[in-house]
């Protein structure tokens, strides 16, 4: 389905057609589940990429992500969609044991960028959808963000949230109908350091990837990785 929008500006009325493919990153938090959902809302064909993080998550975060995106595909014109399971345990140990602890967050990050990315590209889709907030974590300063979106050039990394508070987003939730399966009773990461830094360089970050084989990580994430739809 094409969703066609006009809008006026001044004296010229303008048309495009929106069916564009966007790689949505889900989480099992609140906030991812409503980015795609505003993605969906301009037109947008959602793909959704869950990153497994076990061991230093347990099976119920990934529970809450594929019930929010049960509940996503709802509001969806396609008969079905598609969602990469993707194993990202083995990128947490391999930051853990030979990059600073305090740029874990970071690195997570930006791998997790590069593993949509590569999605992306094969799915042809034009975006990588998140649901960060500004501030919203110690890997969402600001600084921190343009660091972390420096791992990648290929595509685009939209924010539908970036500027909103929690309760905005809580409320959106609530609407959609995705904020009970999000709030359900999980494990959080154990992963994120003590005391995570909040303005990383782009210098020392690539400094400490130098430690790993980012292309060997990628390679073993997506052959692992497990495709369905919902």
């Amino acid at each position: 389905m094409t969703v066609r929008v006009s809008f006026n500006v001044g004296r010229k009325d303008i048309r495009f057609d929106s069916k564009s493919k966007v790689v949505c990153l889900v989480s099992g938090g609140i906030d991812s589940p409503v980015a795609a959902w505003l993605m969906m809302k301009k037109g947008c064909v959602p793909v959704f990429a869950f990153l497994d993080n076990y061991p230093f998550a347990d099976e119920t975060t990934k529970r809450r992500a594929m019930e929010a995106i049960k509940k996503l595909s709802e509001y969806a014109h396609e008969n079905k969609l598609r969602v990469y399971m993707v194993p990202h345990g083995d990128d947490l140990t391999d930051i853990l044991r030979n990059c600073p602890r305090s740029l874990t967050c970071v690195l997570c990050r930006r791998m997790m960028y590069r593993l949509a990315e590569k999605i992306a590209l094969l799915e042809g889709a034009d975006a990588i959808v998140t649901g960060e907030i500004i501030g919203e974590h110690a890997s969402q300063t600001l600084i921190n963000l343009r660091v972390e979106t420096q791992a990648i050039f290929d595509v685009t990394i939209l924010r539908p949230l970036i500027g909103l508070n929690k309760q905005e987003v809580e409320n959106l939730a609530r609407k959609i109908g995705t904020f009970d399966a999000s709030t359900k009773p999980s494990s959080c990461c154990s992963a994120p350091p003590p005391k995570p830094r909040t303005r990383a360089r782009l210098k020392e970050v690539q400094e400490a990837e130098g430690s790993l084989n980012i292309k060997a990580m990628i390679d073993r994430d997506l052959k692992e990785a497990t495709i369905f739809e919902v």
